[in-house]
């Protein structure tokens, strides 16, 4: 077992990960990097035809041109989401070639590639470096890989890249619509699912590229996210995915009463702290009580006469529809969340394609996030000193992934609308029981028993304090739903072997996921 030491946040954590050092978590803000960015290898025009078709004949004939070998590093995108049609064939074609010990860098991965599992126990897989959601979460919770996964935000995904933390050997781009020359683009042809961003990295970085496409145009491919100067291979295939799949239970409205009613406090607190003026900006996730705070705040809105300047995406047709109607000057969309998006994307020049390098790069000269006013975000636990977490539940599973959350919370203000409670466990709790937001940047927690706002943030105590709202401490809340439920939550039974950690924004080590008793 690798050394463990006690970072700033005060949790274990090891400093080497998968035969790499690592550098421990040492706040917000304060690992400053050196030296310069990554760089992919120097190719020549020589090595490609002339005439710059790049297609070749099938996916396993591009894997074997692109140098597929043993414990290389391959890597996509997951704007399909639960659509996704192409990576588990390329680790079926993989297991055909004899390929052992490969690592697997997917922005995110979804129940579609629950399949994968049994490449992992055959040795095709190692491990994975991305957001695990479902089936695959539960098995790595169990201990099923060999490596050590890592788990980290988009942004830090791009950071880990950029920084030469992750080399990329062999990058699988699958594009809605591609040209010959290796153009890309999300937005349009029968599998569009809106833009590429989460692979722009991958096509800047990696050794190799393959684009793989079920919509081949004529050259030029306009518009093009990835480039097809960066492109070493392009397959057509049938489908690529199902787009139809991009749009999961996460981005669904909600229905309940409760959560309905948390999001209308939420939209209440905005307006109430004067967040809600002329030109101000927010995003919202895609859970379904995010969604139903932007219906509210979209009544506030058109009642008080205001446009916001621009909104941060995850694009859905809420926030579409208030492009449509004049209520934001632009979406700044980093991912489509529905068909409406992806539509809106392609329609509408207020809707504008970005990657996590403008959004979300810690190691950059600025980004997006931190210029919103208002983001808000869901979390799985909160403790009483405003530290959240998004990726195990209170039983230690690994069941989700990261996504844009961590990023985000660099905003101007940030709530957290979360249940008081979920299947009769509190929300609330003593201690995370995986620390992947600290305390320090989140500001406000809303409840259906209430508003917390951190202590920190005086000037939201103070702006509020006649509203009308139920705001209380962070104290109060957790006593009361404890009161409710007949005392704190029991602490999840867990070894002491670490199955995967959470990097935070700057790629030190924030916390460890432990593997859970069998």
């Amino acid at each position: 077992m690798a050394k463990m030491v006690k970072n700033a946040a005060g949790r274990i954590v090891p400093v080497e990960i998968n035969g790499k050092s690592q550098t421990p978590y040492q706040g917000v803000g304060k690992y400053i990097p050196t030296g310069m960015k990554a760089a992919p290898p120097i190719r020549s025009c020589a090595d490609y035809p002339m005439d710059g078709n790049k297609i070749v004949g099938s996916l396993q004939e591009a894997l074997e041109k692109a140098g597929l070998k043993d414990g290389m590093t391959v890597s996509n995108h997951h704007h399909f989401r639960n659509g996704d049609l192409i990576m588990n064939q390329v680790f079926d074609i993989a297991s055909e070639m004899g390929v052992k010990g490969l690592r697997w860098f997917p922005s995110a991965a979804f129940p579609c590639h629950e399949p994968l599992i049994e490449h992992i126990k055959n040795g095709v897989v190692d491990w994975i470096e991305g957001s695990l959601n479902g089936p695959l979460g539960d098995f790595a919770s169990k201990g099923g890989m060999r490596g050590t996964g890592v788990l980290r935000s988009h942004g830090g995904r791009w950071q880990a890249i950029q920084d030469g933390e992750v080399h990329i050997d062999v990058a699988i781009i699958a594009a809605p619509t591609a040209d010959e020359f290796g153009n890309a683009t999300g937005d349009r042809g029968p599998s569009a699912c809106g833009l590429l961003g989460f692979g722009l990295a991958d096509s800047m970085y990696a050794d190799k590229v393959i684009v793989v496409t079920d919509n081949l145009v004529p050259f030029p491919c306009i518009p093009w996210q990835i480039q097809g100067q960066n492109v070493d291979y392009v397959v057509a295939l049938d489908k690529v995915g199902e787009p139809e799949k991009i749009v999961s239970g996460t981005t669904q409205l909600t229905k309940s009463p409760d959560r309905l009613y948390i999001a209308e406090l939420t939209a209440k607190f905005v307006k109430a702290a004067g967040i809600l003026k002329e030109g101000f900006s927010f995003q919202a996730g895609a859970g379904g009580t995010a969604l139903a705070f932007a219906l509210y705040l979209k009544e506030f809105m058109i009642e008080a006469g205001i446009k916001a300047r621009f909104i941060r995406g995850g694009s859905t047709k809420y926030l579409v529809e208030m492009l449509e109607e004049g209520l934001t000057d632009y979406i700044l969309d980093g991912q489509t969340f529905d068909l409406d998006g992806v539509r809106s994307m392609r329609e509408n020049s207020g809707h504008i394609n970005t990657s996590p390098f403008t959004s979300y790069n810690w190691h950059g000269k600025g980004n997006f996030a931190s210029m919103l006013d208002v983001v808000v975000l869901g979390a799985t636990e909160v403790d009483i000193n405003f530290n959240a977490n998004v990726v195990t539940h209170s039983d230690g599973r690994m069941l989700h992934g990261i996504g844009g959350w961590q990023n985000c919370l660099f905003s101007k203000c940030t709530i957290l609308p979360i249940p008081a409670f979920r299947d009769r466990i509190p929300v609330i709790v003593d201690e995370v029981t995986t620390l992947v937001g600290p305390g320090e940047l989140i500001d406000v927690i809303v409840t259906e028993r209430g508003i917390a706002i951190n202590p920190k943030r005086t000037d939201l105590i103070e702006a509020t304090k006649d509203c009308g709202l139920p705001i209380r401490t962070i104290e109060e809340l957790k006593a009361e739903i404890d009161d409710l439920i007949g005392g704190p939550p029991t602490k999840p039974k867990l070894t002491d072997e670490v199955i995967s950690v959470v990097k935070w924004v700057d790629g030190t080590v924030i916390d460890s996921i432990f593997r859970i008793e069998r």
